[in-house]
């Protein structure tokens, strides 16, 4: 299995998925890094705190760049978690290389959880350095959060993404072509993306009570479908604990406005999406067994 999981490093490394992905974070972060710059500018007594308001522009500030940093890196995440293991399965198997592999005397249960432990170590790898990349330049900047229990939680939260997408896409490719997982997988993760967005904005929006509870509903439907960006936004709450700072600050308007408190799930929704995730590995191992190749 340690054979297989490093295999699937030398693979990935020599992708020209991976080597996108790289070139997309180069210039992401240096896009960034002068938004934050930017951004940064604004902040009132930049050596100092004077007031209590001043303080709160500058938590604002920080918490503008941090979130607006952290919603496309979210996107680099899903593209590296999505498109490097969309053909696991399915690729392979129409090039001949499962034909030639799985005769020898491996289980398939653990070609598939070397593949799979290949693909989330490695993406787990990248979001750490990019969430620690996005938390110095913000520093740089502006005010970051500093508490470590924040910081570790947040993380864990943001990394979460990676074995989610790995397990739908995995679980994906032993059952649709490489093509089509690949736009099955893409589809998924937008329309997760959509409900969330539109979970951000229903509570600006002017409508009766019941259409919202319909809006609602329906919000909730797609993020049960595809739970990332609900994950995501349980991410950003947890680094500013908004649930703490939410009768200080406005959270509707300004920067915080795109992080909208009153859309984050519940720590249910969050055990939800780590059974989500298990099933869908453990589903995605069984068909493999069975499938005939």
């Amino acid at each position: 299995m340690s054979t297989i999981l490093a295999m699937t490093w030398k693979e990935m490394l020599r992708k020209k998925v991976m080597l996108l992905t790289l070139l997309l974070t180069f210039v992401f972060l240096i896009a960034f890094w002068f938004v934050a710059d930017t951004v940064g500018k604004n902040n009132p007594g930049a050596g100092s705190v004077h007031n209590g308001s001043e303080l709160i522009t500058r938590f604002t500030n920080g918490a503008f760049i941090l979130s607006l940093g952290f919603f496309f890196g979210a996107f680099v995440i899903a593209f590296l978690a999505i498109f490097s293991s969309f053909s696991v399965i399915a690729g392979e198997a129409e090039q001949g290389v499962m034909q030639a592999l799985l005769p020898r005397p491996l289980p398939r249960w653990k070609w598939y959880l070397g593949r799979w432990l290949g693909f989330v170590t490695l993406g787990v790898a990248y979001a750490f350095i990019l969430f620690l990349a996005i938390l110095l330049i913000t520093s740089f900047h502006a005010s970051v959060p500093k508490d470590p229990a924040a910081l570790v939680k947040s993380f864990l939260l943001f990394a979460s993404v990676v074995p989610l997408l790995i397990c739908v896409s995995m679980l994906g490719s032993g059952i649709f072509s490489a093509l089509g997982n690949g736009v099955f997988m893409t589809m998924l993760y937008g329309a997760g993306f959509l409900g969330g967005m539109l979970d951000k904005l229903s509570g600006s929006l002017r409508l009766e009570n019941d259409a919202l509870n319909v809006l609602h509903n329906l919000t909730g439907i797609i993020s049960m479908l595809m739970p990332a960006d609900a994950l995501q936004r349980r991410m950003t709450a947890e680094l500013f604990s908004l649930n703490e700072i939410g009768g200080l600050v406005s959270l509707s308007n300004g920067g915080l406005s795109i992080i909208n408190i009153s859309a984050y799930p519940s720590v249910s929704f969050i055990v939800y999406a780590v059974c989500y995730t298990i099933i869908a590995f453990a589903v995605g191992i069984l068909h493999f067994q069975r499938k005939d190749l």
